[in-house]
């Protein structure tokens, strides 16, 4: 019986979220499992991950297959990595505190770089809002220079057609008084 770590499908349909379970490779996707090891939320950004890492573990040291996206993901856990470990402390070419020591100096760089991306992802948010904000001002001031615009150009208009019409009217009264 090959064993397999795969996602499992739920959600709405374009909200898919999926749970991490180890099941028999004959099982269908959304099917029957052994047991279920986390969530994986690809709508977020960056993706929400709750996985046991230990159940991952220990699943993959008694040789469960993960599929590509569940390779992916674990190896972003470190669950892989942590393995990789263990195989050089089998071997003996580690310590139990060597391997502590070198997974938890990657876990903080990984940490590192994970809070990284959400502090640029929340300041690229902001300056997106920023930049809309100016947007929009320099719009509507160039609407309202446009309109005063318009405005000082229609008095001006109105006080030409009213010195014309001046004198048409002056000269209609002259004739009438002509021919009177």
């Amino acid at each position: 019986m090959a064993v397999k770590i795969r996602l499992q499908r739920h959600g709405k349909k374009d909200a898919a979220f999926f749970h991490i379970v180890v099941a028999d490779g004959r099982a269908p996707r959304d099917g029957k499992y052994i047991e279920k090891l986390g969530v994986y939320n690809p709508t977020t950004n960056p993706a929400t991950i709750n996985l046991d890492f230990n159940g991952a573990l220990n699943w993959m040291m008694k040789g469960a297959q993960p599929t590509d996206t569940c390779r992916a993901i674990l190896s972003y856990k470190g669950v892989i990595y942590k393995k990789h470990l263990l195989g050089g402390v089998a071997k003996g070419a580690l310590t139990e505190a060597q391997v502590e020591q070198k997974f938890t100096k990657w876990l903080a760089d990984k940490e590192g770089k994970v809070n990284a991306k959400k502090d640029n992802l929340v300041t690229e948010g902001k300056k997106k809002v920023a930049d809309k904000f100016t947007a929009e001002t320099a719009r509507k001031e160039a609407i309202a220079a446009k309109n005063a615009a318009k405005l000082a150009a229609k008095p001006a208009a109105e006080e030409t057609a009213s010195e014309v019409e001046a004198p048409a009217n002056n000269e209609t009264p002259a004739s009438t008084d002509e021919q009177a």
